[in-house]
């Protein structure tokens, strides 16, 4: 495993690291046992960061993620987020009781990362100007080590980094094999500012898997029909995609931690295959031939006045 300082967090986190939301069965039931095992073989295999949320399975994913942590605390750093539930509440008051809650379902009294979890659902200068505020009392506190925000669309992002004070900003479906906009967008801004970049959804949320999305995926459909095109050649080469998708986003030369959703040791022991692979570079040209069209589409996500589309 290689690991990287996540900005200036004072943090090294693992290049790969697990993203715990099919612990709250967001992708399909499993068993605490099973989570247990992942988060296990995890630690075991190198993996140190891992980023959970109370809006995981309205905090079954936390719960499970405590419970497999237990003993093994002082080897992770922990992510949790607060914003994000039944419903959607960035008020100081409700940060402060969510940390506690996440506190003790986690078994742990700190975090070393809370994220306002998918801001464009907010009013943007509440983000600014009250949630994160609140956070800081927080770290002040000693219940979290750094905070950051976390979401889908790139220009929100920025601004927030750009104009408020965080150490870490999460962004998904923006680098991979079918997205590229990360770099047009947010990585100058939190570069400049020594902010850590963490990416998720490598697969696109599962749009580069060979089982495909779940029917709920909001991408376009010239997304998803870029992304069938890019696994079916992958597979024609006899390439496991999921290795090859982590393996593009591994290479990013600022993200300092990829997170990958893991349910289960294989999928972990799969996921962890991809850090000896080597892209070939004529394997790249084709894929690029392939999804070009489609490097800088995405999807409304939140309140309007907060959209990229």
């Amino acid at each position: 495993m290689q690991y990287k300082e996540l900005g200036k967090t004072g943090l090294r986190v693992s290049i790969i690291g697990f993203g715990a939301s099919p612990l709250g069965n967001e992708f399909g039931t499993i068993t605490a046992a099973d989570c247990e095992r992942a988060v296990r073989t995890a630690i075991d295999d190198g993996i140190n960061f891992f980023d959970v949320s109370p809006y995981y399975g309205r905090t079954v994913a936390e719960a499970r993620l405590g419970q497999a942590l237990a003993g093994h605390r002082e080897k992770v750093v922990l992510s949790t987020k607060c914003g994000r539930y039944d419903a959607f509440d960035f008020s100081a008051t409700r940060v402060a009781r969510s940390i506690d809650e996440s506190l003790t379902r986690l078994r742990t009294d700190y975090v070393d990362l809370l994220l306002a979890h998918d801001i464009e659902f907010g009013g943007r200068e509440q983000i600014i100007h009250e949630t994160l505020p609140a956070m800081r009392i927080l770290q002040k506190e000693g219940k979290v080590r750094s905070i950051g925000v976390s979401g889908l669309p790139l220009k929100m992002l920025a601004d927030v980094a750009q104009r408020a004070d965080i150490d870490v900003v999460l962004s998904y479906c923006h680098f991979n094999l079918l997205a590229r906009d990360l770099d047009e967008y947010l990585t100058p801004v939190v570069q400049a500012r020594g902010i850590g970049l963490i990416n998720a959804s490598p697969l696109h949320m599962r749009l580069l898997s060979t089982s495909g999305p779940p029917p709920w995926h909001p991408a376009p459909d010239i997304v998803r029909w870029k992304g069938a095109a890019a696994v079916a050649l992958m597979e024609r080469l006899g390439l496991n995609p999921i290795e090859v998708a982590l393996r593009f986003c591994l290479n990013h030369p600022y993200v300092s931690s990829t997170l990958v959703g893991m349910s289960n040791a294989n999928e972990v022991k799969e996921n962890i295959k991809a850090l000896d692979f080597k892209l070939p570079a004529d394997l790249m040209d084709e894929l690029d031939h392939v999804t070009a069209p489609v490097h800088s589409v995405t999807w409304p996500s939140g309140r309007p006045e907060n959209n990229d589309v």
